[in-house]
């Protein structure tokens, strides 16, 4: 699973003061399966100081070794090679999106996040997707399906690998493996967002868990630019964090991404955390845990990753 990044303790402290939340969202939540759990494999982030224990996003180097193969294998199966080069970046992948709003009550203290804020997310993936905020250009664009709004105290907060989420998505989620369904409210343990990575067999449980006060417009500051559900969705497109491995063997399997120790937070510029290895920490990139304004790009080897497992796993 991939985990992402908590609020810190002030925007934290600000989320709850301005929706009423008792538990903003957090990273560190997400025993999901990969190609190695039960589940499918999920990616949460969490806030600097949140309640999570572990990054459950974090995978080991066997996790990430089965992983590996089976995107081979799934590749193989379809009679098709690693993307490369110009060619991959000239792909054209329009993913269907559907927003399932949950809220305790109907209020926007309590999750009913109104529709400016999710055509707003939209346009920040498109942004972010197409290379228009200063990263490299991806395959994909978003289209927003519908926005499904649903008042149910059983399943708010959205307590991640719950069963009360497991029975959310299961009664919610539409569409086939390509479909994008992102489910907002508030989270468990801190988190800001959890999503799962593909996999041959495409479940129920299969999407992005989004804090919805992490939206554009949103007061969960410093993550309220929209980028946590940027991040979660490279997730659900099969990228690690930038920190996977830390400075030790394959990293997070994308040559262009320079190596990092460990997950970085704010803005920390010129920070080298593996001197070993060439190149600045990626603080800028979306699969770091940096704070939104921080966080501008994908790599092209990131682009061409996410296209291999559309191709495997969701085309």
């Amino acid at each position: 699973m991939n985990l992402r990044r908590s609020l810190s303790t002030l925007g934290l402290t600000a989320l709850v003061a301005a929706s009423t939340l008792t538990g903003g969202a957090a990273v560190g939540v997400a025993a999901a399966p990969a190609p190695v759990c039960a589940e499918p494999a999920a990616a949460a982030k969490a806030k600097p100081g949140g309640s999570a224990k572990q990054d459950p996003n974090e995978l080991t180097t066997e996790q990430v070794a089965a992983n590996e193969k089976a995107l081979e294998a799934a590749l193989k199966a379809k009679g098709k090679a690693r993307a490369s080069g110009a060619a991959a970046l000239a792909a054209t992948v329009t993913i269907p999106v559907v927003v399932h709003v949950i809220s305790e009550d109907g209020t926007r203290a309590n999750g009913n996040i109104p529709d400016s804020m999710i055509n707003n997310q939209i346009s920040v993936l498109n942004q972010a997707y197409s290379g228009g905020t200063g990263g490299a250009a991806t395959a994909f664009a978003f289209q927003l399906q519908s926005i499904n709004r649903v008042t149910n105290a059983a399943w708010y907060p959205i307590v991640y690998n719950s069963n009360a989420e497991k029975a959310m998505k299961a009664a919610l989620r539409v569409g086939g493996d390509g479909t994008l369904n992102i489910y907002t409210g508030l989270l468990s343990q801190d988190l800001l967002g959890w999503a799962t990575f593909p996999q041959s067999n495409i479940t129920s449980y299969d999407g992005a868990v989004i804090l919805a006060e992490s939206l554009p417009g949103g007061n969960a500051s410093p993550y309220n630019l929209g980028d946590t559900a940027t991040h979660e969705i490279g997730h659900w497109l099969n990228l690690y964090h930038t920190f996977q491995g830390g400075c030790n063997g394959q990293g997070d399997q994308v040559a262009d991404t320079p190596a990092e120790k460990a997950a970085a937070f704010g803005c920390p510029t010129n920070l080298d955390t593996c001197k070993s290895k060439p190149g600045l920490d990626p603080i800028h990139n979306f699969m770091d845990y940096t704070d939104d304004a921080c966080m501008f790009e994908f790599t092209a080897g990131q682009a061409t990753r996410m296209l291999d497992a559309w191709t495997a796993y969701r085309a």
